[in-house]
């Protein structure tokens, strides 16, 4: 007779955070305020006349307030997100998981969820109860009203994500006239759905299990890194006891072990049991205890920012090599990006010589000359329609032959074959500009790119 199978796989059980207020509660409810204010007001801001932040995919034009990009600046995308990872890194060494803690996507749409959650269920025992009891109206009404929150708004935050691609004051209006397209549709639906899935259901799961950033976090961390800890010389040997008790006498720390640090923790693990891959630092340990160290009369911060020099007793040193090297890395890489974006111009010009011959002998009037072509690539990157007039310059006389006035849309790409006739005089190289003005106006240069003339084959080395 064969016994029953034993299962090694355990279900994971439902974590019920109980509500806390303190300095770092407040500071993560402001966070959630202005993080997701921006995100579900943006699309609905106008700027000179259009949408302040527009991703406009079959005009390929990208609108960040007054600046517009192209396909071909997704360079200065891989700039920022580089940037973005040495932010990360540097708060990481500085004081821990603050971007986990208080600006992930995640955890912000989480918090959020979790509120519809105490509005409709209660508090934390409540709804501990409410789970554990057979189904009856109340639990049917309390769990449907929960579930008309959710949706509603996973449903909201898909169509603002939409917004982004399409005008959201004209999204709005098919929405409701009921003629939405189809791809905008499934993405509103798909974004919802997930939204609704990580923030309603995974939550901390996908902390755990699914987020690259916890498995590393150890690495960016030295010894005066400040990290949420558990003052274990404190407050051990911990055990209940009457508030009037004397501690002293009972031979006990200031840790009544009454789990409120657990109980208040998003991802339900006890930080008394030391720094763990599941802490989020997102502080509200640090309000349980302190509120509890608050009515013993004992001092705040059994539970609070320490680093490990401290908690072990020892000096702290001088330098941080690696904080040192994520901000000044962060430091350049801000000027580079800063550089990138102030001299970027409107106009791009790229030249390629024919590569087929330096040059042919052209016989005229005038007598011998020396010819080359090239290949121009004149992009519009403006919101406007702009007519440009080409020339080139250097050392001697350069005859142009091609089209040199060019009336591009916006967002324009031209490729133009061009040639430049000169006698073969001077040196056998010669540098060369090619420069792009706007015609009608006595306009400072909007793209120059140099190149270079052969007039005759170019010396030994």
């Amino acid at each position: 007779m064969l016994s029953d199978p034993v299962s090694l796989y355990q279900k994971s059980e439902k974590i019920h955070p109980r509500e806390v207020s303190g300095r770092f509660q407040r500071l993560r409810v402001l966070a959630v305020y202005a993080l997701l204010g921006l995100y579900y007001i943006l699309p609905w801001v106008q700027w000179d006349g259009r949408q302040a932040v527009l991703f406009d995919l079959p005009e390929r034009q990208f609108y960040i307030f007054g600046m517009v990009f192209w396909p071909q600046d997704l360079y200065l995308l891989s700039a920022l997100l580089i940037l973005a990872a040495l932010a990360l890194f540097f708060f990481t060494a500085l004081a821990g998981r603050l971007w986990c803690g208080y600006a992930c996507p995640q955890t912000v749409w989480t918090e959020v969820f979790v509120w519809m959650e105490q509005w409709t269920e209660g508090p934390r025992q409540k709804r501990i109860k409410l789970d554990q009891a057979p189904w009856g109206a109340e639990k049917l009404l309390r769990k449907g009203a929960k579930q008309v929150l959710w949706i509603g708004f996973a449903l909201l935050t898909g169509f603002t994500f939409v917004a982004y691609f399409s005008s959201a004051p004209d999204l709005f209006g098919r929405l409701l006239s009921l003629e939405l397209g189809s791809w905008e549709a499934f993405w509103i639906f798909l974004f919802g759905l997930a939204t609704y899935g990580n923030a309603g259901f995974l939550r901390e799961q996908l902390c755990i299990y699914m987020c690259p950033y916890a498995r590393f976090q150890g690495a960016m961390f030295d010894p005066d890194t400040l990290i949420i800890s558990y003052d274990e010389q404190r407050g051990e040997p911990r055990g209940k006891r009457k508030r009037s008790a004397d501690r002293q006498t009972l031979g006990l720390g200031d840790c009544v072990d009454c789990h409120m640090c657990v109980q208040v923790c998003p991802t339900g693990i006890d930080i008394r049991d030391g720094l763990q891959y599941e802490c989020i630092g997102c502080g509200l340990c640090i309000d349980a205890c302190n509120g509890v160290m608050d009515k013993l009369k004992r001092p705040r911060n059994l539970i609070g920012y320490y680093t490990g020099n401290q908690l072990e007793g020892r000096p702290e040193p001088r330098r941080r090599p690696r904080l040192v090297g994520y901000a000044s890395a962060f430091g350049i890489m801000l000027l580079v990006l800063g550089f990138v974006f102030v001299t970027r111009g409107s106009i791009e010009l790229d030249v390629q010589r024919d590569r087929s011959a330096l040059y042919t002998d052209v016989f005229t009037s005038d007598g011998p000359m020396r010819e080359n072509s090239y290949l121009l690539s004149v992009q519009n990157k403006r919101s406007e329609a702009v007519s440009l007039e080409l020339s080139a310059s250097g050392e001697g006389r350069l005859e142009w032959f091609g089209e040199q006035v060019l009336d591009l849309a916006a967002g324009e790409r031209r490729q133009i074959p061009v040639r430049l006739r000169s006698a073969p005089a001077g040196a056998p190289v010669r540098r060369i500009a090619f420069e792009a003005h706007e015609t009608g106006h006595d306009s400072a240069t909007l793209a120059r790119r140099e190149s270079s003339f052969f007039s005759s084959p170019p010396g030994p080395g």
